[in-house]
């Protein structure tokens, strides 16, 4: 057999787009719950470690306080950004499934998705009117 008549070498073939998207949203969706769960995890930690109860009452959510808890160990800016990660990973994975089905021309799966993310955006703003 001469070297013209050697079949050619199998070349991988890339997945298909729909299937690399539902890749890339499981894994949002796989490491959002890890991130949440880790922070939530170190939240509990430092907050039996300091002596809390888990009979206490909780933590009040301060947005603006977050960061400067974490940077300063303190476990309700890792409690709070733990639930705020458990509660921002569908939305994630939504705005992540917009973009996926806009570069494949999927127009009706965009307006889904858009639709969803539009009645979350009035559930928060409803929620924050309304205190």
């Amino acid at each position: 057999m001469t070297a013209s008549q050697q079949p050619a070498p199998m070349q991988p073939t890339a997945a298909p787009p729909a299937r690399t998207l539902e890749a890339v949203l499981a894994r949002v969706l796989q490491a959002g719950t890890y991130l949440s769960m880790a922070l939530i995890a170190i939240g509990t930690v430092l907050f039996l470690a300091g002596g809390g109860s888990p009979l206490d009452a909780g933590p009040p959510l301060d947005v603006g306080r977050i960061a400067s808890d974490v940077l300063a160990l303190r476990p309700a800016g890792f409690l709070w950004l733990g639930v705020l990660a458990v509660l921002a990973t569908p939305m994630l994975r939504v705005l992540g499934a917009l973009v996926g089905f806009a570069r494949g021309g999927e127009w009706r799966m965009v307006g889904v998705a858009a639709a969803i993310v539009i009645v979350v955006a009035i559930g928060i703003a409803a929620g924050l009117l309304t205190g």
